[in-house]
């Protein structure tokens, strides 16, 4: 069985035991969270939602946060002494998915 979940303003397959990155949540590791934003559930019966699938629920444990890797962004104009280099790293949280209620 697997779902497709909204979090983060983006769409995630998720299936149970699976680990995924996405975008920070204000949890702590080793909490549970819970995503309500089910869009999609297949498997051996399909539930489609519009635009969510009524009473399903993905739950989750949180096995870390982090950061991700340093990205350079480099602003550039020839000819008018013009140079700004930024570095950013984007924060993420780890997510183990324990069960897909539908």
């Amino acid at each position: 069985m697997y779902a497709i979940i909204e979090t983060g303003g983006k769409q995630i397959k998720v299936e149970e035991g699976q680990s995924i990155f996405i975008e920070k949540l204000d949890a702590d590791a080793g909490e549970e969270v819970t995503f309500d934003n089910v869009l999609f559930v297949g498997g051996d019966s399909v539930k489609v939602g519009s635009p969510l699938v009524d009473g399903a629920t993905v739950t989750g444990k949180v096995e870390k946060q982090g950061k991700g890797r340093k990205i350079t962004v480099f602003k550039y104009k020839p000819k008018k002494n013009y140079k700004r280099k930024q570095g950013h790293r984007q924060p993420y949280t780890k997510v183990t998915i324990e069960k897909i209620n539908a």
